[in-house]
């Protein structure tokens, strides 16, 4: 997120070469494929370690399935939410670059903690300074990466991105397999300091290599000191603020539920959404085109959050699908359980971003040469019909369990990420990009900041979604699966419905 008014300025001299690109891209490269790798394997394990009972031979806290959901869901959204203060502590204040760094070193002292075996009260510590670190560095390594292409071609640019993007899920798609590999075959918090060493490593290799990032993601240099000085006055009362709630909350003598918090924490995020369009709606000065356009984006808003508490299942209810329900024999050989881990499954879908991302780029690009590109919200309703299509896919495999002893073959969670990540492919890049085409250019910064908002209401909705759906009876879960597949399905069809009048607003006439 950045904000225009404060946007650092970035030096024509691009520096040294790699590849044809900037060499400071090899450094966020690295620095996002360790804090990807971090992320994704964490998460990967964090349901999986909350749900293992306390006597196993790698014990875990046993937690029942919607205390566990809850807190995943918590720990997601929440890493979510704060990346709109982060991008804007970064532009107001410390710049980009600082951000990334203290982020990175912020997300590994949040995973070494998890690695220490000790009482519950410590490991959530852990979790919220995780989110904190995650909070800084995710919006900014991007900001960074536009830095190094400021004034080059723009193919160039999106050569660059694509790279970057890479990174992002090369450590996604390793996190998994590393460290949670480590920490479900071996040891639960072994797997936890594996994730804390990797942003480790990427945090002192980001340090040791920013001289190539030139100007790129320095201090803001036009903000007015009394301003600064008032903004780290508000952060520290806001954190003061959260701290004493905090005490409150944990202190008295009804300390609240796991799902009591998560019901806050989608309460909170709600009502920020609602204010903020609210506001640029009726109080933001907009002209009548002005206002379709963002009432164009609020459909789109609603539409990921959607797709990302479908999608973002993957770490709830289909991480417990495959642990209970899912054949794992395969390769089980290599292990002592005679079971391939679990967190495998939990790559499928970066290791297909890779694979067909270029093949989607490809074919859109192929199809407006035609002229029959689709439409933005033709690629947003396809996207959640994908979803739904998958969670259809899901009631099979679900039919399976529920009709006996009988397990599901791997094949069936195979087809899920397959078609969900196909989903994305569709939804996610034309929503970010439309957001910036369409957002009045007094509120750009502000919407890309509220468009993180709408990916944590869906991944505290995922959370909320997978303790229902993990505590309900086997023979309950296919009907669970048509129901969301009714809901994604069903959502849109209605965006493809209403897709020519969304195209009048945005001003598509084709």
């Amino acid at each position: 997120m950045t904000d225009p008014t404060t946007t650092t300025i970035v030096s024509p001299d691009h520096g040294k070469q790699f590849l044809g690109h900037p060499r400071g891209l090899v450094t966020l490269f690295m620095m996002e494929f360790f804090e990807r790798f971090t992320y994704y394997g964490m998460r990967a394990m964090l349901v999986l370690f909350l749900t293992a009972a306390a006597t196993d031979k790698n014990p875990g806290f046993g937690l029942d399935e919607i205390a566990a959901n809850s807190i995943y869901g918590l720990f997601t959204g929440g890493a979510y939410l704060l990346c709109i203060p982060g991008g804007w502590i970064a532009d107001r204040l410390i710049g980009q670059r600082k951000a990334v760094f203290v982020g990175g070193l912020i997300i590994a002292l949040g995973n070494f903690l998890l690695a220490i075996p000790s009482v519950p009260a410590l490991f959530y510590l852990g979790l919220a300074v995780m989110v904190t670190g995650v909070g800084l560095l995710k919006p900014n390594v991007s900001a960074v990466v536009g830095g190094l292409y400021e004034g080059q071609p723009g193919a160039r640019r999106d050569a660059g991105f694509s790279l970057f993007y890479m990174g992002i899920n090369t450590g996604a798609t390793l996190g998994p397999i590393i460290a949670g590999t480590i920490g479900e075959v071996w040891n639960w918090r072994g797997g936890f300091f594996a994730c804390g060493l990797a942003t480790l490593l990427g945090a002192l290799y980001f340090k040791f290599s920013e001289k190539h990032l030139l100007n790129a993601g320095l201090p803001p240099t036009n903000v007015p000191r009394e301003q600064r000085q008032r903004t780290w006055m508000m952060i520290g009362a806001i954190g003061i603020a959260a701290a004493t709630v905090a005490y409150l909350l944990f202190t008295g003598e009804k300390i609240p539920t796991k799902e009591q918090l998560n019901n806050w924490l989608f309460m909170v995020e709600v009502a920020i959404s609602v204010g903020f369009f609210g506001y640029v709606m009726f109080f933001g000065g907009l002209d009548t085109a002005e206002k379709k356009r963002v009432g164009v984006i609020i459909v789109f808003f609603a539409c990921a959050a959607l797709f990302w508490a479908g999608f973002e299942q993957q770490g709830t209810t289909f991480n417990k699908f495959a642990q209970d329900f899912t054949d794992r024999s395969l390769f089980g050989g290599w292990f002592p359980d005679h079971v391939h881990p679990t967190v495998w499954y939990q790559s499928l879908n970066p290791i297909f971003i890779i694979l067909f991302a270029p093949f989607f780029a490809w074919f859109w690009v192929w199809l407006g040469a035609r002229n029959l590109d689709p439409s933005a919200p033709f690629k947003m309703g396809l996207g959640l019909i994908l979803l739904g299509f998958g969670f259809f896919v899901m009631i099979g495999a679900a039919e399976i369990v529920a009709s006996g002893d009988a397990k599901a073959g791997p094949q069936w969670l195979l087809m899920l990420y397959l078609i969900h990540t196909f989903g994305e492919l569709c939804l996610s890049p034309v929503g970010l990009s439309n957001v910036t085409k369409l957002a009045p250019p007094r509120f750009v910064g502000r919407m890309m900041g509220t468009w993180f908002l709408g990916a944590a209401i869906g991944n505290t909705l995922a959370g909320k979604l997978g303790a229902y759906t993990s505590s309900l009876p086997v023979k309950d879960v296919p009907h669970q699966f048509l129901l969301m597949t009714l809901v994604g399905g069903g959502a849109g069809v209605f965006i493809l419905l209403i897709a020519r009048g969304l195209r009048s607003w945005i001003g598509d006439r084709k």
